[in-house]
């Protein structure tokens, strides 16, 4: 499995997370970011036991890469 860093939120205090990886093996996204603990937003969700649920700021999204560009990570020479 390979992991690539795609990107970090730029105005995180300890430049950690959230944090947008792409496995290009299993060609899926992985998000590191903050654990939703609030009972009350969490009851109106329907979360099996084998899923979560995690937060990220709005700002993120503008830095989240395309379907196209997953693709063109997978297929790149450098992809392990």
């Amino acid at each position: 499995m390979a992991l690539h860093l795609l990107c970090k939120d730029p105005v995180s205090p300890h430049n950690n997370s959230p944090t947008l990886y792409y496995d290009d093996q299993a060609d899926t996204f992985l998000l590191q970011s903050w654990i939703v603990k609030d009972t009350g937003r969490l009851a109106g969700l329907q979360i099996p036991s084998h899923e979560t649920v995690v937060e990220f700021p709005k700002r993120l999204l503008d830095l989240f890469p395309s379907a196209a560009d997953a693709a063109a990570l997978k297929k790149s020479p450098d992809a392990k």
